[in-house]
């Protein structure tokens, strides 16, 4: 694989942060950057990432941090729409958190959707390669219901694999639960998930929509983190991926989502 080009990683990541604090989403990278490599979209990712770290985050002001990992194409619907056969990973940053029942501004949004997720919490650190579902177990601390608010920069969600990588897996805010819960009190293959908009059911599922099990993809994010020399570290979250279609959000709605044995979490969009 070549390595990526700096001056094409650094133009893609201008451009995807000029859509974000310009709040004008861009034409696919893809377009822009003909041949955009997998290799490039995961520098173009991490140098965004670094650049909210060292100039500001979401809101204008403060610096973020690397709070976590989220997992996205997890279901085989999704990866066949993109013709490809594995999921892809994008940062948590402390600047994506939204307070359980709390409101998500949507001046820091530019195309949000929403999707209910397992979020697992790590008590203890976790490298791959090698990585197996019962270390990731023995590595887990506990469990809770999660929204990701998804989002894209790129205009009207017309996205290759490349340029969903390269976008921080079309990453917005995230919301967790207040329930934790120890993984031995749990079956999540089979919990049932269901996500209501302003009271109304929008998309129901279960842990088996997320690569057959939400640790299976817990234990691809470990190895694949590895191939780049990574690791996850305890107390980071992992958001694992959806357990069911996502849905449209805007202004004004209130999301709440239920997955069996982790209870409920809600956030309501707003400023």
């Amino acid at each position: 694989m070549n390595a990526p080009d700096p001056e094409r990683v650094e133009r893609a990541a201008q451009i995807l942060w000029d859509a974000q604090f310009q709040h004008t989403p861009c034409a696919p990278l893809s377009q822009s950057l003909e041949g955009l490599s997998v290799a490039e979209a995961y520098a173009v990712q991490d140098l965004v990432g670094r650049w909210r770290g060292l100039r500001h985050g979401l809101d204008g002001r403060a610096p973020a941090r690397l709070v976590g990992h989220k997992i996205g194409l997890t279901s085989e619907a999704i990866q066949s729409w993109l013709q490809v056969t594995e999921p892809d990973f994008g940062l948590l940053l402390s600047d994506m958190i939204v307070d359980d029942a709390g409101v998500a501004s949507t001046s820091r949004l530019l195309q949000p959707r929403a999707e209910a997720e397992v979020a697992f919490v790590l008590g203890r650190d976790l490298s791959g390669p090698g990585v197996s579902v019962a270390q990731v177990v023995h590595a887990t601390d506990y469990a809770l219901a999660a929204i990701e608010i998804i989002d894209s920069r790129i205009a009207d969600w017309k996205i290759t694999y490349e340029d969903t990588i390269a976008d921080n897996a079309s990453s917005g805010l995230f919301v967790l639960g207040g329930s934790p819960r120890r993984l031995d009190q749990l079956d999540l293959r089979t919990c049932g998930m269901a996500l209501r908009k302003n009271g109304r059911v929008v998309s129901t599922g279960a842990g088996a929509a997320c690569l057959g099990h939400p640790l299976n993809a817990v234990a691809w994010l470990a190895n694949k983190l590895g191939e780049f020399g990574q690791g996850l570290k305890a107390g980071q979250v992992i958001l694992s991926g959806a357990l069911g279609p996502v849905c449209q959000v805007a202004r004004g709605d209130f999301l709440e989502a239920e997955i069996s044995g982790l209870g409920r979490v809600s956030v309501r969009f707003g400023e």
